[in-house]
């Protein structure tokens, strides 16, 4: 069970002060990374309440991991450790921005690049762009 307290009303959730994120039927949040000095989207991963609570908590971010169901602190493995500067919520709290700055070699992406959106859409084809 979450430590954050149910949604409100309308005029409480988009324009209150207290955080009452509005996870999906799977308990999920989206969450946004970007660099906290350029403003680079770094990555888009998923947030359990726990997650939301243990970065809140550590002021370092900690996903979701789908693939493996299990909660993962960035960087623990990696180096990539993600410090957070500030995390901020969408209107309708069903999403968050996290403005970090990447610890290591400054990368997001379990492939070796800073951001996982390392590829363009061209000619009906995916082209490497980091």
């Amino acid at each position: 069970m979450s430590g954050f307290p149910p949604p409100g009303d309308k005029q409480a959730l988009e324009r209150g002060e207290t955080l009452t994120p509005r996870f999906d039927a799977n308990g999920l949040i989206a969450a946004i990374a970007t660099d906290a000095d350029s403003g680079e989207v770094l990555m888009l991963a998923w947030m359990t309440a726990e997650a939301l609570e243990r970065t809140l908590a550590t002021g370092e971010a900690h996903y979701w991991s789908r693939s493996r169901s299990e909660i993962w602190r960035k960087g623990a493995t990696s180096g990539q450790v993600q410090t957070v500067v500030e995390l901020r919520v969408d209107c309708d709290q069903d999403a968050v921005l996290l403005k970090v700055r990447p610890q290591g070699d400054g990368g997001a992406c379990h492939v070796g690049f800073r951001s996982c959106f390392y590829r363009v859409a061209e000619d009906g084809r995916l082209v490497e762009r980091p």
